[in-house]
């Protein structure tokens, strides 16, 4: 290791990725499923964005939302899991300065955009199932840019400090980073300067924007739950819950790995490093796999057209 040990004081110089530390005989094996799920993220997000942009009876509000989620998901991935690769298939790799600062923004971005496209999504369905007379009038085209347009730019706002709170400190002792990307605290804890500000701004501002979120999309299902169950229809109660079902599902798997990986890192001590790595590379790599296979079972009009995309020519 101490080949890689960089010591200067240029900020230009670059980083050490090194993997996951106690398991680099395992690096290769640990690639075939990583280059396996990724290849699914990549192929699924793609066939989702296709559809919805082909198909006259996919350009929906709901739609809309889950194509901002498919290439939010493929910038989360991509952002990550090539270099993962790299360090998997070829041993420690060098990443400038300027790349580790676009790797953290993209990968924080896109995390917190994420978050607020599944609000988006839980308030579509919100006004979809409470409110079915005035859908159309409350989520117009022009509403629905605005949603678009308005949590992009929050999302941008959020992280785009944390970029600069790196890019004022030193670097006097080592540029080696024990993980397989660069992300925010990580890569601020490598400074020679107090960091107090990059933890507590890293951590309070990101996660408050997150649990708002999660409030907001807690109290919408509660109202839709209860909407549901109200419903008349036994076939209409199911349909919903159908619906729902699939968000909820999204939600949980978005949610639960990337909180766990967030507290892990600011509370978590005496959570063995290796395992912390690996969990932070789930909430990269999984939902943006599992998300169009959800979409794709859960929901009927995507299915059908995904079955009529796969199939009709081995029909005709």
């Amino acid at each position: 290791m101490d080949m890689y040990n960089l010591s200067n004081n240029n900020n230009a110089g670059p980083f050490i990725l090194l993997g996951i530390p106690g398991l680099e005989q395992y690096h290769i094996w640990i690639s075939i499923p990583f280059c396996f799920i990724y290849l699914v993220a990549i192929v699924g997000n793609s066939i989702l964005l296709y559809l919805i942009v082909v198909e006259r009876s996919l350009h929906a509000p709901m739609f809309f939302f889950l194509s901002m989620l498919a290439i939010t998901d493929l910038i989360l991935s991509t952002t990550c899991v090539p270099k993962t690769l790299s360090i998997f298939w070829l041993g420690p790799q060098k990443i400038s300065f300027p790349g580790c600062l676009t790797q953290l923004f993209f990968l924080h971005y896109s995390f917190v955009l994420d978050s607020a496209i599944l609000l988006a999504m839980a308030f579509d369905r919100y006004v979809a199932i409470c409110s079915p007379l005035r859908y159309t009038t409350i989520l117009t085209p022009r509403i629905i840019i605005k949603i678009a347009v308005g949590i992009s730019l929050r999302s941008f706002c959020v992280f785009v400090p944390c970029v600069f709170l790196v890019n004022r400190l030193p670097f006097c002792r080592t540029h080696i980073i024990p993980h397989t990307y660069c992300e925010h605290i990580g890569v601020a804890r490598l400074a020679c300067a107090d960091i107090s500000i990059n933890i507590w701004y890293g951590f309070c501002v990101p996660i408050m924007t997150v649990i708002t979120d999660v409030v907001l999309i807690a109290i919408s299902y509660t109202l839709i739950l209860s909407a549901v169950f109200r419903l008349p229809s036994r076939d209409a109660r199911q349909k919903a819950l159908g619906t729902c079902g699939s968000h909820v599902c999204v939600i949980l798997m978005f949610y639960i790995p990337a909180f766990f990986s967030i507290l892990a890192h600011r509370f978590g001590h005496n959570v063995p490093r290796t395992f912390h790595i690996m969990f932070a590379n789930i909430y990269v790599i999984i939902p943006p796999a599992l998300n169009p296979i959800v979409y794709g079972v859960k929901t009927k009009q995507i299915r059908d057209k995904v079955i009529l995309l796969l199939f009709s020519k081995g029909v005709k």
